[in-house]
């Protein structure tokens, strides 16, 4: 459904250091410059990091929450203690199990250095 995930930041170098930690997780490489902006490549899809174009500073969508696919419990701690040790900062429940209509969900909130909600999901096998 979509080509590509792009998230304004204010310091692309900050953001490129907790990006690259926190992806590195997941077995994606580090960022690669195009301008003001670092692109993350997958087989899946594409996440980038940009300034605004604009000039005006970044800000984070106040109810939005970017997704990551995780294959694991254990990746899914690792992704959370990358982020948190990278300028993140932790939010909403510790990592866990939680309950829910679709099932049991693993799941790990953080926030971005510019506020940005991201969450790890595991979905495990029934």
């Amino acid at each position: 459904m979509f080509s590509h995930v792009m998230l304004g930041v204010n310091d692309l170098e900050v953001s490129r250091k907790f990006y690259d930690a926190l992806l590195g997780t997941l077995g994606i490489g580090p960022g690669v410059a195009n301008r003001n902006r670092y692109f993350y490549r997958s087989p899946t899809g594409n996440f980038a990091i940009s300034t605004p174009i604009d000039g005006k500073p970044a800000t984070h969508g106040n109810g939005s929450t970017l997704g990551f696919a995780i294959s694991s419990p254990e990746q899914a701690n690792a992704f959370h203690a990358a982020g948190v040790a990278n300028g993140g900062t932790t939010c909403e429940d510790p990592p866990g199990f939680r309950e829910g209509p679709a099932g049991a969900l693993y799941l790990v909130y953080l926030r971005d250095p510019d506020g940005n909600k991201i969450c790890g999901l595991h979905r495990p096998a029934k």
